[in-house]
């Protein structure tokens, strides 16, 4: 993919490149203007998010483009799913290394195009740029929610229930595997925490969902990790919980890999890369959560938790509990 450099110049790469990305979205401009024009339908509000991605840190630079390309735009589109908004448009930066050449920057073009047409967003903008150092990405999404529906992370109150979408630590244990680790994994499953960690899913139909039905009370997605994510929900609301390590969702892939090391529970409790959402409701809500389950498919949603009156994390285990303050930032 990368090799003697081989590519036009600035302009004529977002031409054959990224324009044909925002040709359905007139504020876009055909990318020929310094700004974009957003247009939000009357009655809604814009919800803006940003996220950056460093080679290295946020992906592995051997990655496949296409892959890094949805990656980008996954993570942004998980945190509008985590407020409950509908994909509007996105503006996005790249900084490449002076040795990328054409052919990748057409596949990770390719990436982008398949999950534009997926979850019904488009290019509105942004800037491309060279850079001596490692590949950089920025992207800014754009969404939209109808007033004092959107969900927040600060609502969360005692007694409350702590609900988790999706099985949790694949992506911190495809991770692994990317740097050789859990040889000993039949190849499919390691394949699919590959996949996990490369390509992950944002809940957009279930943060609509949890909108629409008024069913969620504190709400973000799991990004740096399940017990670091829920201590932002207890820090701004106030509040601590209970994680029953017990019920936290699995795939068979991770139960497989846990089967051999149960010390990598700790990716299923601190792993980041996750994306599922992460809220909390009335108990006394189970049964209309239960009818979300028509808008989201086959995705479960588990009970692992209770929120508390106090202000820290607990860990329940089968050899104890174990106290964390509930501003910690990973579970390490």
């Amino acid at each position: 993919m990368r090799g003697e450099p081989s590519r036009p110049g600035e302009f004529e790469l977002i031409a054959r490149h990224f324009r044909p990305l925002a040709a359905k979205y007139p504020g876009a401009l055909d990318l020929g203007d310094d700004a974009a024009l957003i247009e939000v339908r009357p009655g809604w509000r814009l919800v803006a998010t940003a996220d950056a991605l460093i080679a290295g840190v946020h992906f592995l630079a051997s990655d496949p483009p296409s892959d890094i390309a949805r990656k980008m735009l996954r993570v942004n589109l998980s945190d509008l799913a985590a407020m409950g908004a509908e994909p509007l448009a996105y503006l996005m930066t790249l900084a490449l290394p002076s040795d990328t050449d054409e052919a990748w920057i057409a596949a990770f073009a390719e990436g982008l195009a398949a999950d534009q047409a997926q979850f019904a967003i488009v290019l509105a903008g942004g800037d491309t740029v060279a850079t001596v150092g490692p590949l950089a990405l920025s992207l800014t999404a754009l969404g939209q929610v109808e007033p004092g529906t959107e969900l927040r992370r600060n609502a969360g109150r005692a007694g409350d229930v702590v609900l988790v979408s999706g099985t949790l630590g694949d992506a911190a244990l495809g991770l692994r595997v990317c740097r050789g680790e859990l040889a000993g994994l039949a190849p499919e499953l390691r394949a699919l925490l590959v996949q996990r960690y490369r390509i992950p899913e944002p809940r957009l139909a279930l943060g609509r969902a949890l909108v629409r039905g008024r069913l969620a009370r504190a709400a973000l997605d799991v990004s740096d990790g399940l017990l670091a994510d829920l201590g932002h929900i207890c820090e701004t609301s106030g509040l601590g919980a209970v994680v029953e390590a017990g019920r936290l969702p699995l795939s068979p892939a991770a139960q497989a890999a846990l089967a051999g090391t149960p010390q990598l529970i700790g990716d299923a409790l601190g792993g980041g890369d996750d994306y599922e959402l992460l809220f909390t409701a009335r108990p006394s809500w189970r049964g209309r959560l239960r009818a979300v389950q028509s808008h989201v498919g086959d995705l479960p949603i588990t009970r692992i938790g209770i929120v508390t009156r106090d202000s820290r994390l607990t860990v329940r285990t089968a050899e104890g509990d174990r106290d964390l303050p509930a501003g910690f930032e990973h579970f390490r």
